[in-house]
């Protein structure tokens, strides 16, 4: 049986619920369940990241937001479903653009506005995959463990963790994570979600009103996510990642031969793999063979 709603977890389905102007209050409601009160958003706009070039591939499922806040700050907000394959990495690359971008042209005093890198994963760190916290919040520190910096927080949901029950749903930001991770499964609106803001999302999320090409577009981005994470999950297993550079060259060839297997083009194998260009096309060569 097909499923009624998309999977938010998909390109497609993340921007439709949460990157289109459409739905900005969904996105309101989300991250003000997330956020410290101090940066309760009153109202946000996106910004485009078409200048980004090559590096639109990932950008697809990445959303930089310019909040104001109810008391008046300014401040920015950069969403993104973090992929498996070196998210601490990624997230640390991508958090320079809406910084960077803050540079005023001339003489500057370098006071920046706060910028918060929130990434939504459907995966669990290596680190740690046996405790329970889901939630993490991490900022720049000393040695004493003092906050060094406070205007640069990263937040990680490991959505795997997020185990609650419809009626153990605390609050609007369990409700939330409860909404994502169960999306595609949902044959209709549970009780403890039949609200106004997540009915509107339930609407946003239903398939069936969807037109011929967006359904096309969707069973795509559907098929692109479960090859990639069909492919990053088995080399990963395979390889037996430890840490240890044996294990991580292991994963990574692992990894580029399954997509050289699958068609993908050697540059899309070298950004999703972490392998040279010179290793891919020695990969390829092999299998050829």
């Amino acid at each position: 049986m097909k499923a009624r709603y998309i999977n938010p977890f998909t390109d497609f389905g993340f921007k439709k619920l949460f990157g289109e102007e459409v739905s900005k209050d969904l996105l309101i409601d989300f991250l003000n369940g997330l956020l410290p009160p101090i940066h309760k958003i009153k109202d946000l706009q996106y910004k485009k990241t078409d200048q980004l070039g090559d590096l639109l591939l990932d950008r697809k499922a990445i959303f930089d937001i310019y909040c104001q806040s109810e008391n008046g700050d300014r401040f920015i907000v950069e969403l993104q479903k973090s992929k498996q394959n070196f998210f601490k990495e990624r997230s640390v690359f991508y958090s320079t653009f809406p910084i960077r971008e803050q540079a005023d042209r001339g003489v500057w005093d370098f006071n920046l506005k706060a910028v918060y890198c929130i990434g939504i994963l459907d995966f669990i760190f290596e680190e740690g995959k046996s405790e329970p916290e889901y939630l993490h919040t991490v900022k720049l520190k000393n040695e004493r463990n003092q906050v060094f910096y406070d205007k640069l927080t990263f937040v990680y949901i490991e959505m795997p963790k997020f185990q609650k029950k419809e009626e153990e749903l605390d609050n609007e930001f369990d409700k939330w994570l409860y909404f994502i991770k169960n999306l595609e499964d949902f044959e209709y609106i549970p009780a403890r979600l039949k609200n106004k803001i997540f009915e509107k999302a339930f609407r946003i999320a239903e398939i069936a009103q969807f037109k011929p090409d967006q359904i096309e577009a969707y069973e795509s981005s559907l098929k692109y996510y479960r090859d990639m994470k069909n492919v990053v999950d088995t080399s990963f297993q395979d390889g037996e990642i430890s840490g240890e550079k044996t294990g991580q060259k292991n994963a990574e060839i692992r990894i580029g031969k399954n997509l050289i297997s699958e068609g993908f083009e050697d540059s899309l194998v070298v950004k999703l793999s972490g392998l040279s260009l010179e290793e891919v096309r020695k990969l390829r060569s092999e299998l050829e063979k």
